[in-house]
C-alpha cells in the first residue's frame, strides 16, 4: 500500500508540474519518470523530438518553446541541389538551431567515476569537471536526444567521453563556454565494438552550438557510424588517428573547425559499401594540419562554400571531387587533389565549376591535381604552383575559369606525364630497350614518347606510364 500510495502522489505532483507549465499530459510524465539514471540526476523533462528539413532556410525547432534566454538561435545552410550531391535536405532545422530548448531540460553535473546515462529523448545539459566518466546514450531507435555541454571538462583513461550506443539521432551543442574532452590512454572495447573515439556514435551525430569544443585524442577523435554534421560552433581537435570519420556521409555548413592530426582531417569510409562514405560542405572555417589526407572520401567529395586552410601529405581524395565554391588553400607532399579509385560508382574526377582554390606543391614526385580518370575545369580560380601540375589518365576539358600555373595564365591542362610527343630516348644510357632509368613504358614519359631504341628510360623516356 505504502509503495502504490508513493505512485499515486509522484503521478500527482507531476501532473500538476505539467499543468502549471501548460504542456504534456499524465501519460508523457509516466512515460518520462525514470528515463534517465544516474547519481545526482536533475529534473526530468519531456521528450522533444521532431525535426523539419530545411532547403537552405533558417529554421526553427518543431518541439516549441524557447531556451532560457527567451529565443532560439538558428543558422542557415547555403546548400545546393544540382551537385553531385543533392543537398536540399541535407540539414533539418534543428540541425541549425545553436541554441537548445531548454524548458523541459534534465540537469547534471559531472562526477569522477560516475557514468551519466540517458535512456529518452529529451534535452540534457551536462556541466562540471570530472575523471573517468562517459555520457552514454541508450535509447530507442526513434529516439533524438541533445546533449548540451555548458563548462564541461572530462578526461578519460580509456573510454569514449560522450558514446552513443543507441538513439535515432544525438545533438551535442555547445553553449557560449569552453568545453575539453580528453582521452588519454589506450581505448578500451564494449563486448564486441571496438570504441576509438572522444565522441564515439552508432548513429547520426550533430556537433552545433554558440561556444568551444576541444577534442583530445590517443586514436580518432570523433567517430559516427552512420552520419555526422557541424553546423556551428568551434570544434579544436587534435588526435592520433583520423580527426573525423564517418561510415556514411560528412556534412558541414558552418562552424570553425581547427584539426591536427597524424593521419586523416576528415574521413568518410563505409568498408561494406563503396557507394558510401561522402563528403559535403557548405559553409564554415577549416584549419586542417594532416599526416595523409586532410580530406578523404570513398566515393563524393563535393565543397559548394566554406573557407579552407589545408597542409598535408594530399589534400582532397575521393573517386569524385567537385568544387563549386569556397576558397581553398592547399599545401601537400604528395597530391594536392587525388581523384582516386576508391568506388566502384563513380569515374574518377576532378570537376571545377567555381571557387578559387591555391595549391602548392613540394618537390619530387608530386602532382597537384592528380586524377586516374578525368578533369574537367568548368569555372572558378585554380592557382598551381608545381613542377606536375597535372596528371590524368583519362580527358581533359576547360570549359571555363582561370587556370594560373606556376605563375602564368594558361588554357591548356597538360598531361605531364601522359601521352605527348616524342620524348628522350636514342643512344645513351640504358643499354637495351626497356631497360634503364625509370623502367619506361610505351607511349610515356617525359612530354610523352615514341616508342624507340635503346637509351634513358628505354621505350618511352625517363618515368613514363603505360
Amino acid at each position: 500500500m505504502m509503495k502504490k500510495g508513493m505512485t499515486l502522489a509522484v503521478a500527482v505532483m507531476l501532473c500538476a508540474m505539467l499543468a502549471g507549465c501548460g504542456a504534456g499530459t499524465a501519460e508523457t510524465a509516466s512515460a518520462q519518470a525514470g528515463a534517465v539514471s544516474s547519481a545526482g540526476a536533475g529534473t526530468a523533462g519531456t521528450a522533444s523530438g521532431a525535426e523539419n528539413n530545411t532547403s537552405g532556410n533558417t529554421g526553427t525547432d518543431n518541439t516549441g518553446g524557447a531556451s532560457s534566454s527567451g529565443t532560439q538561435t538558428a543558422a542557415t545552410a547555403n546548400v545546393t541541389s544540382g551537385g553531385m550531391i543533392d543537398a536540399t535536405d541535407m540539414f533539418t532545422d534543428r540541425d541549425l538551431q545553436q541554441t537548445a530548448d531548454l524548458s523541459d531540460a534534465v540537469y547534471y553535473t559531472a562526477a569522477d567515476g560516475e557514468d551519466i546515462t540517458i535512456t529518452a529523448a529529451g534535452v540534457y545539459v551536462i556541466t562540471g569537471s570530472a575523471s573517468d566518466v562517459s555520457v552514454i546514450v541508450d535509447a530507442q531507435d526513434t529516439d533524438k536526444v541533445q546533449i548540451v555541454l555548458d563548462g564541461v571538462t572530462i578526461t578519460n583513461s580509456d573510454f569514449p567521453c560522450i558514446y552513443v550506443k543507441n538513439a535515432d539521432k544525438v545533438f551535442v551543442t555547445t553553449t557560449s563556454t569552453e568545453n575539453t574532452l580528453s582521452v588519454t590512454g589506450s581505448f578500451a572495447a564494449d563486448g564486441e565494438t571496438n570504441t576509438d573515439a572522444v565522441i564515439f556514435a552508432k548513429d547520426d551525430l550533430v556537433l552545433n552550438g554558440t561556444g568551444t569544443l576541444n577534442i583530445s585524442s590517443t586514436d580518432n577523435g570523433i567517430s559516427a557510424k552512420d552520419d555526422l554534421k557541424i553546423t556551428g560552433g568551434t570544434v579544436n581537435i587534435g588526435c592520433v588517428s583520423d580527426a573525423l570519420e564517418v561510415n556514411d556521409t560528412f556534412a558541414a555548413s558552418d562552424g570553425t573547425v581547427t584539426i591536427n592530426t597524424r593521419k586523416d582531417g576528415i574521413h568518410a569510409e563505409d568498408d561494406d559499401d563503396d557507394s558510401q562514405g561522402h563528403v559535403y560542405i557548405c559553409g564554415g572555417t577549416f584549419t586542417i594540419t594532416a599526416g595523409d589526407d586532410a580530406i578523404h572520401a570513398t566515393a563524393i567529395t563535393q565543397i559548394d562554400g566554406g573557407e579552407f586552410s589545408i597542409s598535408a601529405a594530399e589534400g582532397i581524395e575521393a573517386t569524385y571531387i567537385q568544387i563549386n565554391g569556397g576558397t581553398i588553400s592547399i599545401s601537400a607532399s604528395d597530391d594536392g587533389i587525388n581523384a582516386a579509385h576508391k568506388s566502384s560508382q563513380y569515374t574518377p574526377t576532378m570537376e571545377m565549376n567555381g571557387g578559387t582554390v591555391v595549391i602548392s606543391m613540394g618537390a619530387g614526385d608530386t602532382d597537384a591535381v592528380d586524377s586516374n580518370g578525368n578533369i574537367i575545369i568548368n569555372g572558378g580560380t585554380l592557382d598551381i604552383t608545381a613542377q606536375s601540375p597535372f596528371d590524368y589518365d583519362g580527358t581533359a576539358e576547360h570549359n571555363g575559369g582561370t587556370i594560373i600555373v606556376n605563375g602564368t595564365e594558361t588554357s591548356e591542362i597538360s598531361n605531364q606525364f601522359g601521352m605527348g610527343g616524342p620524348g628522350m630516348g636514342g643512344e645513351g644510357m640504358g643499354g637495351q630497350p626497356g631497360g634503364g632509368f625509370g623502367e619506361g613504358q610505351p607511349e610515356g614519359g617525359l612530354g610523352g614518347g615514341q616508342p624507340g631504341g635503346p637509351g634513358m628510360g628505354g621505350p618511352g623516356g625517363m618515368g613514363g606510364r603505360p
